[in-house]
């Protein structure tokens, strides 16, 4: 790869520069914060950038959202501290969903096999009653299935069927769920 070829003039951020400015302000405000702001504050300013977000979710502390208008909770859902969901593409959070602590949801990569290292950009969904656990990574394109759980620290490459538990780098089913 050489980085100097490297251009992403084709990705579209999904807004105006002024709308992810003061996006950005407000994520330093309010979310990338250790200040206990309450969850309703943190879901109104997600639906006035364009989140769609269900009723009863808990936003914790520090979480990193870059683009809110490619974001969609469901019902109570629970965004632990620290949690970064980079929405290059879109990010789907059905309810009753936990993702716990440092986990990353991550949206886009890079095709290193070309010399220009394109940005790819695929979108995550978990599936109702699924558990993301901390320090998790959930790869660009993936969906975990309802009911799931992967284990902290898992490194999640490829989809997750319902009702499976999953741990390790790379993540491997090693559990039916009841």
């Amino acid at each position: 790869m050489d980085l100097a070829n490297y251009t992403a003039a084709d990705f579209d951020r999904g807004a105006s520069r002024a709308k992810e400015a003061l996006w950005i302000f407000t994520k330093c405000c309010f979310f990338q914060t250790p200040l206990p702001w309450p969850s309703r504050l943190r879901v109104a300013l997600l639906r006035f950038f364009g989140a769609r977000v269900g009723h009863g979710v808990v936003i914790r502390a520090n979480v990193n959202i870059s683009f809110p208008w490619r974001l969609t909770i469901g019902d109570h859902v629970w965004i632990g501290e620290e949690v970064a969901i980079l929405t290059l593409a879109p990010v789907t959070i059905e309810s009753n969903v936990c993702v716990s602590q440092r986990a990353f949801l991550c949206t886009g990569s890079h095709n290193f096999s070309v010399t220009t290292f394109d940005l790819i950009t695929k979108p995550i969904t978990l599936r109702a009653g699924c558990w993301v656990a901390a320090q998790s990574f959930v790869a660009p394109g993936v969906e975990i299935g309802s009911g799931s759980v992967v284990s902290a620290g898992s490194v999640v490459m490829e989809n997750v069927p319902p009702g499976v538990l999953v741990r390790g780098n790379p993540s491997a089913i090693v559990k039916q769920l009841a």
